[in-house]
């Protein structure tokens, strides 16, 4: 007998339709990106701040092409913090480790296999780890794993 996958999860579900919406704009408008691209980037920003908010064990690291997606819900003060105080019963901050470079291979597949863990889809090209990808191209910062933080 043939063991079936555990079914994954969309963190789209998170957030209400008119919320993702105005982040998809955002996104779409402060980011240049297509719809497409943001709803993708969106959804990947979900998993990893829901992901985050209960993981304070390891360090952990968006990638340079999902981080954008947190910043925009960041900017959405009250939104944001009003789902951190549901989900986490606090804030989750974006706080950068000053000198410290968070966002490597290792940082990445560490935050990946956290947000698989929790049982959300993962987007892998959002991540720099699809199977086609090898280092240094592909660390999930977008550039060689020489692209900044934040």
């Amino acid at each position: 007998m043939t063991a079936l996958a555990p079914e994954r999860i969309s963190a789209r579900q998170l957030v209400d339709d008119e919320l993702f919406g105005r982040l998809l704009t955002f996104l779409e408008l402060e980011e240049n990106m297509t719809r497409q691209h943001a709803e993708r980037v969106m959804e990947q920003a979900l998993a990893f701040i829901d992901m985050a908010g209960h993981r304070t064990d390891v360090p952990l690291s968006p990638s340079s092409m999902v981080d954008p997606g947190w910043h925009a819900f960041m900017l959405h003060t009250r939104e944001y913090a009003a789902f951190c105080e549901q989900r986490f019963g606090g804030f989750l901050h974006h706080a950068p480790v000053k000198g410290q470079r968070l966002r490597d291979g290792v940082a990445i597949k560490r935050t990946v296999a956290a947000i698989e863990e929790m049982g959300y889809v993962i987007d892998h090209d959002l991540w720099g780890t699809a199977a086609e990808c090898n280092p240094p191209a592909c660390c999930g910062d977008g550039g060689g794993c020489g692209g900044g933080g934040s």
